[in-house]
């Protein structure tokens, strides 16, 4: 999945969608997949990275990403 090419983000996290005027918040690594999605990079390769930056499991990651995607699908900032 990527995120629509007009997506504004912060390094702080602030998420900004201009089609929409819709605003959100989010942290510094919510700011870093959007814009490692935006750049095209794929699933498993910011997956992998975020496994080797932090520490939490894969499993956990997993369940976190899926509903990382819900929340994002919801928001309307996705590319369909």
């Amino acid at each position: 999945m990527r995120i629509k090419k007009n997506i504004a983000t912060s390094e702080n996290g602030f998420i900004f969608n201009p089609a929409t005027g819709d605003s959100f918040s989010g942290n510094s690594l919510a700011s870093e997949i959007i814009l490692a999605m935006k750049t095209g990079t794929a699933a498993d390769q910011i997956k992998h990275g975020i496994l080797q930056k932090y520490e939490v499991t894969a499993d956990q990651l997993d369940r976190d990403w899926e509903d990382w995607m819900v929340q994002l699908k919801e928001a309307n900032l996705l590319e369909n």
